[in-house]
Formats: C-alpha cells, sequence, structure tokens
C-alpha cells in the first residue's frame, strides 16, 4: 500500500510539473536589449507586423474576381515608366514576399509583393491588395464572408424572414417555443442571453478595440486563453455558446416528442439568428446596449414567472409548472 502511494504521488508530481513547465513563457530581453539584437531592417520588420499585423511569408487567398500585380519595381512605376501586369483568379494562393516602401508615392507609400508560384509574383498597393484578399484560414474566411456588406444585407432579410414565419407557425399552431410558450428548462433561455450578449460584445470590440479585431482577424484562434483579455471572453461566449446549445438539445430531445422537439429546435435557431442580426446591428449604433437590457429582463421574467417548474410529476418524474395533468403521461398531480 505504501509502495502503492508513492508511486500515485510521483505519477501527480510528474503530471504538475510538466504542466507547469508546459505553460510557462520564454522570456525575452526587453527594451533596449532587443532592439541593440536586430539591425533596421529587423526593427521596421517588427514594426510593420505590430501595426498591419501581417509580414513576409503571410498567405492570403484570392477573394476578388481579379488581381492585377505589376512586374516592374514600384520606383519604375511611380516615376510613369512603361509597366506591364499580370492577373491572378479568385480562389488562387499567394504568400507575401517582400514589403516595400516608397514614401514619394502619392497613391500609397506601402507596396507589397506577393507570389503565386516561382514564376508568377509581382507588386501592388497594400490598399489595393487587403481588400481583394482575405488571410489563408477558415477562421478568418468565415469572419471576411459575414463583414462584406452585401452578404451581410442578404443573410439578415433571409434570416428575418425566416425567423418571423417560424415563430408565427409554432404560435398559431401553440406549440412549445422559447420565450412564449417555452419547456420546463432554462437550457434554451440562457442559450439565446449568450447569443444576444455575445453578438453586442462583438459589435462592441468593433466600436471600442477595431485593432484588436484586425489583429484576430489576421491571427484567429479558438483558444481564449492566448489572445488578450477582450478577445477570450468573446471566445469563451463563443464556447458556452456551443456547449449550452448541445445542452439544450439534449434537454428538449428528452422532454418532447421527436417532431414537436424539431420544430421547438427550429424556432429556437431563428430567434437565436435574430438576437444575433438584432443586437450585433444596433449595438454599432450603441442603441444595443439599452435593447440588451431590456431583452435580458424579458426573457428571464418569462422564464420565471411562466416556464420554471415547481413541480415534479409523481407518476413519471417529467417538471410541471403547475399542478393538474401531467403533459407527458396524462397523470393528475394535486
Amino acid at each position: 500500500m505504501r509502495n502503492r502511494k508513492i508511486y500515485y504521488f510521483a505519477v501527480i508530481l510528474s503530471v504538475l510539473m510538466f504542466a507547469l513547465s508546459s505553460c510557462g513563457k520564454r522570456v525575452l530581453p526587453k527594451g533596449g536589449d532587443m532592439d541593440s539584437m536586430l539591425n533596421e531592417k529587423q526593427r521596421d520588420s517588427l514594426r510593420f507586423a505590430r501595426e498591419h499585423h501581417y509580414s513576409e511569408n503571410y498567405n492570403f487567398v484570392v477573394s476578388a474576381d481579379s488581381l492585377f500585380l505589376l512586374k516592374q519595381l514600384p520606383e519604375e512605376v511611380v516615376v510613369g515608366m512603361p509597366t506591364d501586369t499580370l492577373q491572378l483568379s479568385k480562389g488562387d494562393h499567394v504568400v507575401v514576399a517582400e514589403i516595400h516602401m516608397v514614401p514619394n508615392d502619392e497613391i500609397d507609400s506601402i507596396w507589397v509583393q506577393v507570389a503565386h508560384d516561382q514564376f508568377t509574383f509581382g507588386w501592388i498597393h497594400e490598399s489595393e491588395l487587403l481588400p481583394a484578399v482575405v488571410p489563408d484560414d477558415p477562421i478568418s474566411q468565415f469572419i471576411s464572408i459575414f463583414s462584406d456588406i452585401h452578404y451581410t444585407i442578404f443573410i439578415v432579410v433571409i434570416i428575418l424572414i425566416a425567423a418571423a414565419y417560424i415563430v408565427r407557425t409554432i404560435l398559431r399552431r401553440n406549440d412549445k417555443i422559447v420565450h412564449f410558450n417555452d419547456i420546463a428548462s432554462f437550457y434554451p433561455t440562457l442559450l439565446t442571453l449568450i447569443v444576444a450578449t455575445s453578438a453586442s460584445f462583438y459589435a462592441s470590440i468593433q466600436n471600442f478595440a477595431p485593432d484588436t479585431w484586425r489583429g484576430f482577424y489576421f491571427h484567429p484562434t479558438l483558444n481564449p486563453f492566448v489572445v488578450e483579455p477582450v478577445l477570450a471572453i468573446f471566445l469563451v461566449s463563443v464556447w458556452a455558446m456551443l456547449i449550452v446549445g448541445l445542452a439544450s438539445v439534449d434537454v428538449v430531445r428528452h422532454r418532447l416528442p421527436f417532431g414537436e422537439a424539431v420544430l421547438y429546435l427550429c424556432g429556437l435557431a431563428a430567434v437565436c439568428a435574430a438576437d444575433y442580426i438584432i443586437f450585433s446591428v444596433t449595438t454599432l449604433w450603441y442603441v444595443g446596449y439599452f435593447l440588451l437590457a431590456a431583452y435580458i429582463v424579458f426573457a428571464l421574467w418569462r422564464y420565471y414567472r411562466h416556464s420554471r417548474a415547481f413541480y415534479v410529476c409523481g407518476n413519471c418524474g417529467q417538471p410541471m409548472h403547475s399542478k393538474g395533468r401531467c403533459s407527458a403521461c396524462g397523470a393528475i398531480n394535486e
């Protein structure tokens, strides 16, 4: 027994030591010590990467229908020498090969050389490049799609129409739906509140910390422990949305028959989609904060006043809002 305790203690100690050592950060020289180790070009590259969030060897995907690159050097273009161009198509992968500053360029002093392959490369203004490409990362591409104004308008219209139709259908049939004729579980209400709060927080980041969001766009991650606190809170809310969403599906699956459960989940998805659209858009004009406070009060009041289960069926154990006939087994509870 003593040997077993020693063995368990050694295993636990080893795991703790490994975990603590893996969480450590490499200590870098500070201030002047770091600068003294770098030459002027390296300092400029680091400064550019901090301010623009990308640097050499960064990968993009062409999102515009076409992208034209100049074969000549930027200085030749600025002084008006004859130029030749090459064309890239939508979906082409490119990598940043070089970044060059041309101070006397009146249009844009930053020129970027990108390469599609070893035979296809050329120069372009940064102001022309960035709107025509997206980072080569699925999270960044997802953000780009939902940031496009044309896609956003189309999605808003479709979601609001679908949400209104689904909610109207459910209400007319007097079926279960979150906030109005809810089941005896707090998970669906909690999910809608998380979605609404996350949407408002997302818009707040764009309002008050646009550079932080820009950095996240160029270097996305789903790990909340490796980003700034404001982004960590947003990522935690995204994970909470996923976890509570799965819990809601599981609860609905056990509380309602299959057909009613599917209809309830469709209504829940419609309400969440409408919450996302409404609060992410209205918060950009600061109205969303007042709407969010009112929505939280409304959602909690509706749940605790009309949906919270105070009783349990003595026959089948189904939660009940009030005494009487059980909706699951039909037993009378007095």
